[in-house]
């Protein structure tokens, strides 16, 4: 029997209800992850900052000494520009500006050529620098303490807006998931890890684990990330422990952008698993009737947050 899926009756009242759980979370926390965010963020700018002589040696040497800064230079560009807008006026291809943004250098990429591309990234950087928020530059004299952190401080919320979704989204799935471990852990529950090596149906009764990676498929094998994974104390005669995805949303469109992801997951993890599969999500935000209906169409079934009780009715 499912838990809400098959109850269309109560979904009007549990949007409300998830709604208003998400937008009080995020009224009293979601400033303070943001926050935390920015004070780690502004210390790594502080150190691209100190790393390129505070902006006035930007070479080809120092990106292949530091790649891992250019987020940073782009931010420090008026107006900020995006990577594609970088790759595009500096005339090089997007995949050498992605490795340099993840802390690497292109091993294969020929040494001229990598240079001449690294002097025209960094000839694009230095000609759009911000000026008014690196005073130093046009006074031509070294930055204060107080002017660099200062100017550390503005690129950082620049780069924490350019991601302030994902802060927020994180710091969500981190509380979804401290609220599951407290409720299971009250119920008798032990979180412990399950050995990627060993089937999924070995996993200890009465125990649970978070952030598994299945790997599924016979000829073509595809990882599936898994949020929550439990083995009821009684296990199913399958043995499959219950599968469950962390999902928060803090708007309606976004959600229906992706609900067929669910849906392709649960086709993948049925036909490695079989037709017995229990697969969920655990929902708190912005989930209207119509993503509600797609995913029950497609039998997958869901967990409100704020009704966590709901949890017993797969035998946990």
């Amino acid at each position: 029997m499912a838990i809400n899926a098959d109850k269309p009756q109560r979904w009007k009242e549990d949007i409300a209800r998830s709604v208003d759980q998400f937008n009080a979370w995020f009224m009293k926390f979601a400033p303070k992850a943001y926050r935390e965010t920015r004070v780690k963020t502004t210390a790594h700018v502080e150190q691209a900052l100190v790393l390129s002589q505070d902006l006035t040696r930007l070479t080809p040497e120092t990106l292949k000494t530091s790649p891992g800064i250019l987020p940073t230079l782009r931010m420090c560009c008026c107006p900020p520009i995006a990577r594609d807008r970088l790759a595009g006026l500096a005339g090089v291809n997007k995949s050498l500006v992605l490795t340099l943004e993840e802390g690497a250098v292109p091993p294969r990429m020929a040494a001229g050529r990598l240079d001449a591309n690294l002097e025209r990234i960094v000839k694009v950087i230095s000609q759009l620098l911000d000026i008014d928020i690196f005073p130093w530059l046009t006074a031509r004299r070294p930055a204060t303490e107080t002017e660099r952190h200062r100017a550390s401080t503005i690129i950082a919320d620049r780069l924490c807006g350019a991601v302030s979704d994902p802060i927020v989204r994180n710091a969500q799935e981190k509380r979804q998931l401290a609220s599951v471990a407290t409720y299971l852990k009250k119920k008798g529950y032990l979180q412990k890890a399950h050995p990627a090596t060993r089937p999924l149906t070995d996993m200890e009764p009465g125990t649970f684990a978070f952030r598994m990676n299945l790997v599924v498929g016979a000829d073509r094998k595809v990882k599936i990330p898994i949020d929550i994974v439990i083995q009821p104390k009684l296990p199913r005669p399958n043995r499959l422990p219950v599968l469950i995805e962390a999902k928060s949303a803090g708007d309606f469109t976004n959600v229906n952008k992706r609900r067929k992801e669910e849906a392709t997951k649960m086709h993948q993890l049925k036909g490695f698993f079989g037709p017995g599969v229990e697969y969920l999500l655990f929902l708190c935000g912005y989930f209207d009737a119509g993503y509600l209906g797609y995913e029950a169409a497609e039998g997958i079934d869901w967990i409100w947050e704020h009704r966590i009780g709901d949890l017993d009715g797969l035998g946990i």
